[in-house]
């Protein structure tokens, strides 16, 4: 978290966040800011013409970004610019701690087991008042699966990735099972002993591992207050498992 960056431009958070790998442009690109494509807009604010500058009321559950792509981003970087009074908070959840303090028995029953991801399914659940998706993006993001404890290709270690809003099933096993399992999962990796609530502060700038954390906005009065935030996500990689010995 690097605070009092009032003064960093667009060009050089594309600048910054490109040295950590390739820029992934946003999902909905009538939301990347005018003039950088590579930075979506998370906005309830509208412009002079009444139209949404962003995304709106995006990310109010638990997820990691664009988990229902084959390549998600290895992390993001979202930059403050303008903040509500009140709320609007970013909760993240550390699901390598989560992983960790699980019991032995329940460890060895998820290693090797893949989640369903669907953004076309879990489309009219998570936004029931949006339009449904237009065929371009249901070509684009077909169900994918990821590996539900992933390998960190940097430190080996090993995390929770169940994501939480779009995971629709496991592979191999009845729906109400699976998601009986993501869910008690996801209770358990957001627990207090996980996750942190950041409270933004007009300049703060957030950088996070999207391969080991989940987060999630939190709620605030936005027909009263207007909240910007601009989004860069870098470095796409499919998951990967290498998996761990069994524990005996």
């Amino acid at each position: 978290m690097f605070r009092g960056q009032q003064d960093l431009t667009p060009a050089a958070q594309i600048a910054f966040s490109a040295r950590f790998g390739e820029l992934l442009p946003p999902q909905l690109q009538r939301f990347a800011l005018p003039g950088f494509p590579a930075i979506g807009v998370v906005s309830n604010a509208k412009d002079e013409r009444g139209e949404a500058i962003g995304i709106a009321n995006s990310g109010r559950n638990w997820h990691t970004d664009v988990q229902f792509d084959r390549t998600p981003p290895d992390a993001t970087f979202l930059v403050s610019r303008e903040l509500p009074g009140d709320g609007g908070d970013t909760l993240y959840a550390s699901m390598t701690m989560a992983y960790a303090a699980l019991d032995t028995g329940l460890r060895n029953r998820i290693d090797g087991l893949r989640v369903i991801h669907s953004r076309v399914r879990s489309w009219p659940i998570l936004f029931p008042d949006r339009p449904p998706l237009p065929q371009s993006e249901i070509d684009r993001y077909p169900d994918v699966s990821h590996p539900l404890v992933r390998t960190h290709p940097v430190t080996g270690r090993q995390a929770l990735y169940m994501g939480g809003n779009m995971a629709m099933g496991i592979e191999g096993m009845d729906d109400g099972e699976a998601l009986a399992l993501i869910r008690a999962l996801r209770d358990f990796a957001t627990g207090e002993a996980f996750t942190h609530a950041h409270r933004w502060r007009h300049g703060d700038a957030v950088l996070w591992d999207n391969r080991s954390m989940m987060h999630r906005a939190t709620p605030y009065d936005d027909a009263r207050y207007r909240r910007v935030m601009h989004r860069t996500s870098f470095g796409p990689a499919a998951p990967v498992h290498k998996g761990a010995p069994p524990t005996p």
